[in-house]
């Protein structure tokens, strides 16, 4: 939800929260940055744009003898990861203010100059030279009401509808509540998830092995998960216990064609509702099966002095652990959302979302549950793919918040409160926090944790060392990053008739 930066805050760690459903133990991947100390001195280089330095690091760190695969790994990975940060990192000045007067015919240098000093032009300085992520043009409209004000069209934002307060959550909660149950409105939907590798990135006659994301199965979330079809046939389906699930298919690369591999599968859909009563809920002790969602996880989740601070300004004297879960979620929810440089070159991405005044979905996500965990709230993560009864879609994090005596519920703080508008209906004011234990249904889930292995692993780095919604491809010389590679969906709903809205296959 787009809404003013709020100012910047930080916090304490309060006492624990607890009891638990079964629910995989999350894992480290060696692939994360930051996974081995051997790399934090390059990373740290990185971090403060000194490639040159971080690659002569590198360079003699590699020539010591005793140096473990892992170690190598690591350190070969730092070196990827400049590669991939000069990809996102493109502009010059110049190259950005031709991008603004796009919107902004009559942009002044002096504007520019305020906006680029406070911080709203996403940059790093690498080896002297200062460069603009390439999305930061745009992301300046989401950022700065401002500059949203003086473009000389007021084109809306290519939002989810769901982001706004519609007749679906009314219907959601007025189903649960009328059921007694926190999971109605089943549809089933077929998908079909496409992955295309471009003509050229892999010599002809060379295989190519895809893993292309795949629904977890999740009670009362999603259920009977049919797959129905791929291109190759017999696709390997990762098992029901993969915390970041893929089918995996191989294929070999044709001269000047592309290679497309493709999964269909149907699914049933639930939305959900907990009607949470802030009276009931308590605190229990941390049992095992809780610990690992109360705990660190470097790098991404890591309680700094500067996360402790800002939940301290925000949270206050609050003890009741569902306040403390509004508290949170609707601090993060003013952090405006804008697109996203890729996770793999981020060192600490809670951390840097609580820095930078703004963030896309999975960071978001990761700096709530950062603070939810500091202040002993359990708190994990799911995503995978958002979509709609037109034509909108696309990929999405949210996450889970534990919360005694309900349970796991859910919790997307990116979609956030959903504040009744000028066309309010009698009940709308309940809704208000609809996404802190409840879901639309209109979301898929492949992943319930970051960072996790595939099933076959993977051989090379990963292009998303993170996330798992676009898929990953690789050959025997290596992975095959996102510029070599294009993703797509297509749905339809197949417990009604077609159309009505469906998209097209």
């Amino acid at each position: 939800m787009i809404r003013p930066v709020l100012a910047a805050c930080l916090l304490a760690a309060l006492s624990p929260t607890p009891v638990v459903e079964a629910h995989p133990a999350p894992h480290a991947s060696p692939s994360q940055v930051g996974a081995d100390p051997v790399g934090d001195a390059p990373s740290r280089e990185i971090d403060a744009g000194h490639f040159k330095s971080a690659e002569a690091l590198i360079t003699k760190a590699l020539t010591q003898p005793n140096l473990t695969p892992t170690q190598r790994d690591t350190l070969l990975f730092q070196r990827e990861r400049m590669r991939r940060i000069l990809l996102d990192f493109t502009l010059d000045a110049d190259a950005v203010k031709t991008r603004l007067r796009k919107q902004i015919p009559d942009l002044t240098d002096a504007e520019f100059a305020k906006w680029d000093a406070a911080g709203l032009l996403e940059k790093q300085v690498i080896d002297g030279r200062t460069l603009y992520f390439k999305r930061s043009p745009g992301n300046l409209f989401r950022i700065s009401a401002e500059a949203r004000e003086r473009r000389k069209a007021q084109t809306p934002f290519d939002d989810g509808p769901n982001e706004i307060l519609n007749d679906h959550h009314r219907a959601v909660r007025a189903a649960a509540l009328a059921n007694h149950t926190s999971s109605v409105l089943p549809r089933r939907e077929s998908v079909t998830q496409v992955l295309t590798v471009k003509a050229g990135a892999v010599p002809a006659g060379e295989t190519i092995r895809a893993w292309i994301p795949y629904p977890r199965a999740i009670t009362g979330q999603q259920e009977d998960i049919r797959l129905t079809g791929s291109e190759p046939a017999k696709a390997t389906i990762a098992p029901e216990s993969s915390l970041q699930r893929t089918a995996y298919l191989e294929k070999k690369a044709e001269a000047g064609k592309p290679t497309e591999f493709s999964i269909t599968y149907e699914v049933t859909l639930h939305a959900r509702y907990v009607d949470i009563d802030p009276a009931k809920v308590t605190r229990t002790p941390v049992t095992p099966a809780l610990a690992p969602y109360v705990a660190e996880r470097a790098p991404h989740i890591v309680f700094t002095d500067a996360m402790r601070a800002y939940s301290k300004r925000v949270v206050g004297d609050e003890t009741n652990p569902y306040r403390i879960a509004q508290k949170l979620f609707a601090a993060v929810d003013t952090i405006p959302w804008a697109g996203a440089r890729e996770y793999s070159t981020i060192s600490n991405i809670g951390d840097y979302t609580l820095h930078a005044g703004h963030g896309d979905c999975g960071e978001q996500t990761l700096l709530l549950m950062t603070l939810l965990r500091l202040n002993g709230i359990p708190a994990r993560w799911q995503s995978g793919w958002i979509f709609s009864d037109g034509k909108y879609n696309n990929i999405h994090d949210w996450g889970q918040v534990y919360l005694a005596p309900y349970g796991w519920v859910p919790m997307d703080v990116t979609f956030g409160r959903l504040l009744a508008g000028a066309d309010a209906k009698p009940g709308d004011d309940a809704l208000e926090w609809f996404y802190l234990g409840g879901l639309d249904a209109y979301r898929i889930a492949f992943n319930d944790d970051y960072s996790q292995p595939f099933t076959p692993p993977k051989t090379f780095f990963r292009s998303e060392t993170v996330d798992s919604q676009r898929g990953e491809v690789e050959w025997k010389g290596g992975n095959l990053y996102f510029d070599q590679w294009d993703y797509d969906f297509r749905w339809h709903r197949v417990d009604t008739p077609r159309g009505g809205g469906d998209a097209a296959p």
